[in-house]
């Protein structure tokens, strides 16, 4: 079993993106973690156990499957896995370039 995913880049046919927060790579890691990268070569972590692990974590709480979180991949600009579970790529994009890393709860 691998430990990391493999870079997997946005490829939506016919889209030419502009919006310097959409999501162009996204790697997922071991801990509920991911480096994404952004249009606009901005690039950090999001840490995501604190959301997955959280007694309210809703529709994340499916990633808490370490198969399942490593299935990250970037669609129209946006990290998805599958079962229609993404996040928001503006609020991720606006706290890593203040941090460098975002930590949803």
């Amino acid at each position: 079993m691998r430990n990391q995913t493999e870079s997997i880049q946005d490829s939506a046919p016919g889209v030419i993106p502009r919006a310097p927060w959409r999501v162009v790579e996204v790697h997922a890691f071991p801990g509920y973690r991911l480096a994404v990268k952004f249009m606009d070569g901005a690039k950090g972590e999001v840490d995501m156990s604190r959301l997955v692990m959280s007694d309210s974590a809703g529709i994340f709480a499916q990633l808490r499957d370490p198969v399942l979180f490593a299935k990250a991949y970037v669609e129209y600009g946006a990290v998805i896995w599958p079962g229609e579970i993404d996040l928001a790529p503006d609020a991720m994009y606006d706290e890593i370039k203040k941090q460098g890393r975002w930590v949803p709860e």
